[in-house]
């Protein structure tokens, strides 16, 4: 009878430019223990399988998989396996003004640091958001993506467990604002835009842009922005325009990220719409 391998220890880590250098981990520790120590900014760890336990403000904590750990800023802790088999997680560690920027952005008044009374969530579907957000700031070349992302993530993380949760101001109809952003997409949408970019282009706040850009044409605009790139592409290829060249001159990043989003929004891969193009063409 063969014995299970023993899970191996893995650690990858990076820091986003886009994000304001935000930095950020994806890990599996087995017999690894941090020693205690501090992060500058918040430390959110997202426990995709086994257990951690810590230290953390006098008492030993256990965040058990599909937990959210929230740790603030010069606050001393510790980690390690409760089990053998160790942990995964993905950790983003923001600067303290990127939760105050979350708490102001719900409530557009001064904010507050954020203060979370319990270092351990347990929400299954809060750990499954961000760990999703995670993945997307890992993989997505859009910096519009990646910013509205993880603003509209860390809004949901403070409205739903810091103490001193703000009130969300209601949004309304910005008509004018919305059309101006929509207008810019179509004429912009071979750069690489920011989420910053367009709340300066409005002059409303980053995440009052999101929401009433979302309630009023029911994507986001980094979706949005790749709904006018799939459709300028489709009208390259159909009129003969090879896939790649295509991906390139609507503003995606290559020919994957094309396909990605092109079969995902049109049911077909560039490579069959081309085909489906020359099919109709030699009748």
């Amino acid at each position: 009878m063969s014995r299970r391998a023993a899970p191996k220890e893995r650690v990858k880590f990076w820091r986003d430019p886009a994000l304001r250098g935000l930095e950020m981990l994806h890990a599996t520790y087995v017999t690894y223990a941090f020693s205690r120590h501090a992060h500058e900014g918040f430390g959110i760890a997202i426990v995709e399988s086994g257990a951690m336990e810590f230290d953390y403000r006098g008492a030993s904590h256990i965040a058990p998989p599909g937990s959210v750990v929230i740790t603030h800023p010069g606050e001393m802790h510790t980690g390690h396996a409760v089990l053998e088999t160790g942990w995964t997680y993905r950790t983003l560690l923001p600067a303290i003004d990127w939760l105050q920027q979350a708490a102001k952005e719900l409530s557009e008044c001064s904010g507050a640091i954020p203060y979370f009374s319990s270092p351990v969530i347990q929400d299954k579907c809060l750990n499954q958001k961000l760990v999703n957000l995670h993945r997307t700031l890992e993989t997505s070349p859009s910096s519009l993506e990646k910013e509205s992302r993880f603003l509209w993530g860390l809004t949901q993380l403070v409205h739903g467990y810091a103490s001193n949760r703000p009130q969300i101001k209601s949004v309304g109809k910005e008509n004018y604002s919305v059309q101006q952003v929509r207008e810019y997409l179509h004429c912009h949408y071979t750069r690489n835009i920011s989420l910053d970019e367009l709340a300066r282009l409005t002059n409303l706040s980053p995440f009052r842009l999101l929401r009433a850009f979302r309630k009023q044409i029911g994507l986001p605009p980094h979706a949005y922005l790749n709904h006018v790139r799939v459709h300028q592409a489709k009208t390259l290829l159909a009129e003969g325009h090879p896939i790649a060249e295509a991906a390139l001159a609507t503003g995606f990043a290559d020919q994957s990220h094309l396909h990605r989003h092109f079969k995902k929004m049109l049911g077909v891969t560039p490579g069959q719409y081309v085909q489906g193009c020359r099919l109709i063409a030699v009748r």
